[in-house]
C-alpha cells in the first residue's frame, strides 16, 4: 500500500496538464526527426535524458541535486542554441511553411502572398535540365518558396530576366563566367546567378555526392526553397528539399514534382 501521505503530496493532474504535455512530447519528437540521421541527435538525446532527471530530482525534493542541475540547465540552453543554431534555423523554417495554410497565409501576409503569387513556369526549368543532362552539364538551380534568399542573391550576379531554357543552359555551359555557382529564381524569374550556397555539414551525405550537392542540400536546410541538380558526372537530375535528395527523377518526375510544390 503506498502511504496516503505520498499520495496527497502528488500534484493534482487535469485536462491542461495532458495537453502540455502532448503539445511537448511532439514537439521533442519533430525536433527528433529534423536531427535524426545527424550527429546532433546524440546530443539531442542526452539533453532529454538530463531534463527528464531534473524534472525527477525536483520531483523528489532532492535538494543538494536540483540545485546542481538548475546551473547546468540555465547554462545548457544557452549552449544548445549555438550548438543546434542551424538545426534550430530550419526547424523554424518547417514550421512556418507548413504550419500555416496558404489561406491563413494570405490573411496574414498578403502583401508578401500576392508577390509569390505567381505560378512558375516549369516547362523551360525542365527542358533545360534535360538537354544538360544529355550534355553531361552540370547544372544548379534554387528556386524560392517563401524565403526570397537576398542574402545569398547578393553573393552573385544579379539581373532580372524571364525563365527560359536557352538561357539556363547558357549560363552553365562551362567556357561561360556565370556557370560555377547556383542561379536563383523567385517570382518566376531569374534573378541571379553564380551565387554562392552554404555547403551542408551532415556527415551520412553519401561520398559520391560532391560539392555541388552538399551546396544544394546546404541551402534547403536553412530555408524553404528546392533545389534542383544535374550532375557532370553522371548527368542524373537530383532535387533537394528540406535537407533531403531525391535522385535520378527522369523529366516527367522533374516536371511533377515542381508542379507540386509550386502550382498546387
Amino acid at each position: 500500500m503506498i502511504p496516503l501521505s505520498i499520495i496527497q503530496g502528488l500534484p493534482s493532474f487535469n485536462i491542461i496538464d495532458l495537453i502540455d504535455i502532448i503539445v511537448v512530447a511532439t514537439l521533442f519528437y519533430y525536433l527528433y526527426k529534423l536531427l535524426k540521421g545527424t550527429n546532433a541527435v546524440n546530443i539531442f538525446i542526452g539533453f532529454i535524458l538530463i531534463f527528464i532527471t531534473w524534472k525527477v530530482v525536483n520531483f523528489l525534493n532532492m535538494k543538494l541535486l536540483s540545485e546542481i542541475f538548475d546551473q547546468f540547465i540555465s547554462v545548457g540552453v544557452i549552449a544548445l542554441i549555438i550548438i543546434f543554431q542551424s538545426e534550430i534555423r530550419q526547424f523554424l523554417v518547417i514550421l512556418g511553411s507548413k504550419g500555416i495554410n496558404k489561406r491563413w497565409k494570405k490573411i496574414i501576409f498578403w502583401k508578401s502572398y500576392e508577390e509569390h503569387a505567381n505560378k512558375l513556369d516549369t516547362t523551360p526549368i525542365v527542358q533545360a535540365c534535360g538537354n544538360m543532362s544529355k550534355n553531361m552539364t552540370g547544372a544548379l538551380i534554387v528556386i524560392c518558396k517563401n524565403n526570397s534568399l537576398d542574402n545569398i542573391i547578393h553573393t552573385g550576379d544579379v539581373f532580372q530576366s524571364q525563365i527560359s531554357s536557352q538561357l539556363l543552359e547558357t549560363i552553365f555551359f562551362k567556357n561561360t563566367p556565370l556557370h560555377d555557382g547556383a542561379v536563383i529564381i523567385n517570382n518566376n524569374k531569374i534573378q541571379a546567378a553564380r551565387c554562392i550556397l552554404p555547403v551542408s555539414k551532415n556527415t551520412h551525405i553519401p561520398v559520391s555526392m560532391g560539392l555541388r550537392h552538399r551546396s544544394a542540400i546546404g541551402i534547403t536546410e536553412q530555408s524553404d526553397a528546392i533545389s534542383v541538380i544535374v550532375s557532370e558526372q553522371s548527368g542524373k537530375i537530383s532535387v533537394a528539399k528540406q535537407g533531403k535528395v531525391k535522385q535520378n527523377l527522369s523529366l516527367n518526375e522533374l516536371q511533377k514534382y515542381l508542379e507540386a510544390e509550386f502550382n498546387n
